[in-house]
């Protein structure tokens, strides 16, 4: 057998696996060590497998991951992100439309504390929605707002695709960060702007909300001070160079446990439950990671990168022609395999590919973040559709999908940008490091 139908078959062995259910690690790690026993024999399978669990735990730079996680759920049990949304609900809500701008705008400050889509999603709904269903606020617009705004936890740094994908292909996270920040402002001014156009098409789905005197704005504009102050603390950090990203993480995070004790909600149940959800969320994590580091020793051995990259460069579709193909099948196998799950899955070959082609890495890692966050949206395996549709089990999942459909296009007048403006996203980390 060559190499090259070994690593077709241990790609279609791990799509199958997926399909039934089988844990992304456990099936990265399975089809990966099976693959290289078969290409290489038992012992350098074993030697790959026990040195990649070490590696990978002993990386220095994954305590961001951690960190950021830990600060993250400090943060939302403090309930900054609550004072974040009424914030911008007091400012922007007697807008037409204003109540899901606020939710968007939440969703971004949110993110540049979690690093995660699924927890601005959950956190996000449970506040914003009873609130936007109160004003007569439509469900498509209402759910949609949710869903979309959940997407930029994986953009705007901290972002754990971003620490994932710098991990798997050996980039700078402190440069991947700095590009999130004006591709994840470009996206969130986009949504902002498919809010006010679906309101102007249809204002019943947004209609104004109250009017809130200066004294109430200003309090709580004060109030959500806290959030503002951690996001100055580590992305204004690592911009300065005071901080490196993980001291950045740990000193986020320490802010954000003062603001839990100050705010009288330091609890023994509380503590534990912040734990808890830190452990699970970092043990994810870096088994996804350890199976990625199995898994990609494998792809190389098979060929399959450069036998692909041969045949793409055969089609002579060009550049630009090259790039187009390779998001388009993004954007379709991120309707069906969740985000980072893909990021792993498809990295040692997509990168090579990529790079191969004379595309910036950090710049690249930007456009791939920004696919798998329409990935999150697309229908029929959407994941933060799924995670709104827990919150507000009362909307069916269709007006949820119908919803998102603008923020979808939005994303794609994005992604557009970035590709035809790489500035867009290495401006800052250029201007930083260089």
């Amino acid at each position: 057998m060559s190499p090259e139908i070994c690593g077709a078959l241990g790609f279609l062995a791990l799509f199958v696996l997926l399909a039934l259910g089988t844990p992304v690690a456990i099936a990265l790690l399975v089809v990966g060590f099976s693959g290289t026993v078969v290409l290489s024999g038992f012992t350098p399978a074993a030697f790959t497998l026990s040195g990649q669990v070490f590696a990978t735990v002993t990386v220095y730079e994954l305590t961001i991951i951690p960190l950021f996680i830990l600060m993250g759920n400090l943060a939302s049990t403090a309930g900054l992100s609550r004072d974040l949304f009424e914030a911008a609900h007091k400012t922007i809500g007697h807008l037409k439309g204003g109540l899901a701008a606020a939710t968007i705008m939440g969703c971004a400050g949110f993110a540049a504390l979690s690093g995660s889509s699924i927890a601005s999603a959950v956190t996000m709904g449970k506040v914003a929605y009873p609130e936007m269903r109160r004003f007569n606020y439509g469900a498509k617009l209402a759910t949609g707002s949710i869903a979309a705004g959940g997407t930029l936890g994986i953009l705007i740094p901290p972002s754990t695709g971003f620490v994932i994908y710098a991990i798997l292909t050996e980039q700078s996270i402190g440069r991947l960060f700095m590009a999130g920040v004006l591709p994840g402002l470009l996206l969130t001014s986009m949504f902002l702007l498919a809010i006010a156009v679906v309101t102007l098409m249809r204002p019943e789905e947004g209609p104004r909300g109250p009017d809130f005197s200066l004294r109430e704005k200003l309090l709580s504009l004060f109030r959500a001070t806290g959030i503002g102050i951690i996001i100055l603390i580590t992305i204004g950090g690592i911009y300065t160079g005071f901080f490196t990203p993980v001291e950045a993480a740990g000193a986020g995070a320490f802010f954000a446990f003062i603001m839990l004790i100050l705010r009288r909600k330091c609890t023994l149940p509380a503590l534990y439950q912040i734990s808890a959800e830190t452990l699970k969320t970092t043990g994810m994590a870096f088994f996804i990671l350890i199976g990625a580091n199995v898994f990609a020793p494998f792809v190389a051995l098979s060929h399959l990168p450069a036998t692909i990259a041969d045949g793409m460069t055969g089609l002579a579709l060009g550049t630009y022609g090259t790039l187009f193909l390779i998001l388009l099948g993004y954007v379709i196998l991120g309707m069906f395999i969740e985000g980072l799950s893909l990021l792993v899955i498809t990295l040692p070959i997509v990168f090579p590919l990529v790079t191969g082609l004379g595309f910036d890495p950090i710049w690249l890692g930007v456009v791939m973040v920004i696919v798998l966050e329409m990935g999150l949206i697309s229908p029929p395996v959407g994941v933060n559709v799924f995670i709104v549709k827990s919150v507000v089990p009362d909307v069916p999942i269709e007006t949820i999908f119908a919803g998102i459909m603008p923020f979808w296009l939005a994303m794609i007048a994005t992604l557009a940008l970035i590709v035809a403006f790489p500035d867009l996203a290495l401006l800052i980390p250029n201007a930083m490091f260089d």
